[in-house]
Formats: C-alpha cells, structure tokens, sequence
C-alpha cells in the first residue's frame, strides 16, 4: 500500500527482494525508485526503513530483524518523497493510543504520550531535548507490557528517530526561525 503505481495483495515466497516486491507487483514506487523516502515492510507495527536500507534488503525475518525492523504481518507500506513522514508516525501514534485498553500502565500513559509529542514534532514546535526524550519513553514502553500493542506502538516512532532525526531537528529549527520572524514583524509594528 502507499505511493505505489498498483497497490495490490499478493502472496510471495520469503526471502524475496523487498524493491523486487515493489516493482514486479506494484509497478513501483509513484515517481520511480529514487522517489521512494521509506518503507514500512511489516505493517503499521514495525520500524520504517529509508531508502537506502530498502534497496538491499530482502522479505525475511532474519533481513528486516539486521535492518532494524520486522516482518511483523509483511503489509508494506510505501512512502515516497511527497509524503510527510514525521506526520504519518503521528497517525500511527493516534492509532496506538486509541487501541490501547489500558491495563498496562507503560501502554496507556506511554502511548498517550507519545501521541502528544508527535504532533508536537509535526507541527515543529517541540523542543531538541524532546527527541531523545520521546526515544527513551518509546524504550520505557517496549516490553513493558503484557500483550504486544505497547512495542507495536514504540517501534514506528524509534524508527522515525533512528532515521529521519534531522527531519524532526529541520521542523524545530523552521517552527523557530518563523516565531522570530513573527516576534520581530510585532515589535517593528508597535
């Protein structure tokens, strides 16, 4: 699913390459290859991988497990250039925090949590502290609980900041730099 040409089911053999996946079945990446930002190779619940990882890397479990993520239900999702990745994370985050039931403290306080952050990081206005504290309340969550939705939750936004950190640092410094241009546009007026 995602940015693809043909979005499609299909049954495959393991071990097949996740770019030959994408291109035989698909018809590829909407804009080409080298439009592609990131995948998410197992379904919402699992760490994204950029491009440069997915070039390689192959529909296994011992592959996506060295490339840091999973094949957790092997529902790829595709994300090219014009996606917005940090707000797409959020949406992940929004939905984990709806299904949490709650039992499990690290879940429900974490994933409410991590929700609020991530629409912080979205709109640019959290702070640069606020990444790695994001990082370690993900880390607080995973395990920590009795049914697997905590991890499922903590994962996508660990692979946000394991790969796309500078995008969350350029959104700070951008909110930033506009709040400056807005305070000085104020004192010039009055």
């Amino acid at each position: 699913s995602g940015q693809v040409n043909n979005p499609c089911t299909v049954e495959e053999e393991m071990s097949v390459p996740l770019k030959d996946l994408i291109e035989r079945h698909c018809g590829g990446v909407i804009g080409g290859w080298d439009n592609l930002l990131a995948i998410i190779p197992g379904g919402s619940s699992v760490p994204l991988m950029p491009k440069n990882v997915c070039d390689t890397v192959l529909m296994d479990f011992d592959a996506l497990v060295a490339a840091q993520s999973g094949l957790g239900t092997a529902a790829v999702i595709v994300m090219n250039k014009q996606t917005d990745i940090v707000k797409c994370i959020a949406r992940l985050s929004l939905f984990y925090k709806h299904e949490s039931c709650g039992q499990c403290t690290p879940c429900r306080e974490g994933c409410n949590w991590l929700n609020k952050m991530m629409w912080r990081f979205v709109d640019g206005k959290a702070k640069p502290s606020e990444i790695d504290m994001m990082w370690e309340l993900s880390k607080q969550i995973e395990g920590h609980t009795i049914c697997a939705l905590g991890d499922a939750a903590a994962w996508p936004v660990q692979g946000l900041i394991r790969h796309f950190r500078p995008e969350l640092e350029r959104r700070m410094a951008e909110f930033h730099k506009q709040v400056l241009a807005e305070q000085g546009a104020k004192q010039i007026s009055q």
